[in-house]
């Protein structure tokens, strides 16, 4: 299936591993430009030598999306180095666990302010160009009740409904917009990998969860976003897609 995806432009935040890296390196394989964000040079680095290998171009640029003045500053330089932006997602996630205050400033800077702030900068000139398409990384933890903590939940809840909102208002404009609600996603150095490592009582309850007797993987979510972005998904917007192998619906 053709995509028409190549010759695009896309910013991904929280791209220097896990689904965020997998996002990326989904996108250049179509051919389109890339340009990602993350708070460590070392690993944001070795992603972009990755992502230019697929024969795109490539900006990264260490930053914290959490501060909007640094996080404008990146999206201004990706802008210029690509050209334009044609394509969002907004990946970053502070995954908090607790549920004290700094918990719940966290999630919120990071992953809904960070995801706010990146919208409104990227819009503008999505507009100007004639459309394009926007893609905010929530959680089943924002669609079910579960073990997660409420910062965290309550947030990736807010992605949802956010999403919903700009899907409308930014339509006028030929914006989509859209939310992914990854399940349990493993990778080497994520949350379930140590978790695996070090709290196998945890993780044996949470795939117990899991009606495919897995963990995702964050190609799964990757090849979902880049649908989802795609010509092919044309008339989605306004749509929460989730990514879980069936886990949020055996919760309870």
């Amino acid at each position: 299936m053709e995509l028409g995806l190549s010759g695009k432009r896309a910013v991904v935040t929280g791209g220097s591993k896990g689904i965020g890296r997998a996002i990326a390196l989904g996108l250049a394989e179509e051919g389109v430009d890339v340009a990602i964000c993350a708070r460590s040079d070392g690993p944001l680095q070795e992603a972009r030598t990755v992502i230019e290998a697929a024969g795109v171009r490539a900006h990264a640029e260490t930053c914290d999306v959490g501060d909007a003045a640094a996080l404008n500053g990146f999206l201004d330089n990706a802008h210029a180095a690509l050209g334009g932006v044609d394509i969002f997602v907004s990946n970053v996630s502070a995954l908090g666990a607790g549920d004290d205050l700094d918990a719940w400033q966290a999630n919120i800077s990071l992953d809904l302010m960070g995801a706010v702030h990146g919208v409104r900068r990227v819009a503008p000139w999505m507009a100007e160009a004639g459309g394009g398409s926007i893609v905010l990384i929530s959680s089943i933890a924002g669609i079910e009740a579960g073990s997660t903590a409420a910062p965290y939940a309550a947030t990736k809840a807010a992605l949802i409904s956010y999403s919903k909102s700009l899907a409308i208002s930014l339509a006028p404009q030929g914006i989509r917009v859209n939310a992914v609600a990854p399940g349990s996603i493993e990778f080497e150095g994520g949350v379930w990998d140590r978790a695996r490592k070090h709290n196998p009582e945890r993780y044996q309850r949470t795939l117990a969860r899991i009606p495919f007797g897995r963990m995702g993987r964050p190609e799964e979510v990757a090849d979902a976003v880049t649908y989802l972005v795609s010509e092919r998904a044309g008339w989605v917007s306004g749509a929460c897609l989730s990514v879980d192998g069936a886990q949020h619906k055996a919760i309870f």
